[in-house]
């Protein structure tokens, strides 16, 4: 029985090095001012709105946890199963 020749895997061509753009400006140079200022107040608007919807999440993720936790302060099954089977502690 013969050997198979494994085959080498031919790898993609490397992308060639990125350059700037002509003469060496970037984009924020390209850009005016006033753009840059809008995409910054824009961003800043996103950051605080993300937030305002995580702390929202946080609120009812907590609300739901303390509803839980009341309506199972009612159960008396769930109290007697919770509770310290050692009665002598409150005499």
């Amino acid at each position: 029985m013969g050997k198979k020749q494994k085959k080498a895997a031919s790898a993609p061509p490397k992308a060639a090095p990125k350059k700037e753009a002509d003469n060496g400006l970037t984009l924020k140079d390209l850009l005016g001012s006033d753009v840059l200022s809008k995409l910054k107040a824009q961003a800043d608007e996103m950051k605080q709105a993300e937030a305002s919807r995580k702390e929202e999440l946080r609120k009812q993720e907590e609300e739901k946890k303390k509803q839980e936790q009341k309506r199972l302060e009612n159960d008396f099954s769930y109290l007697l199963e919770n509770s310290d089977p050692n009665w002598s502690k409150h005499k």
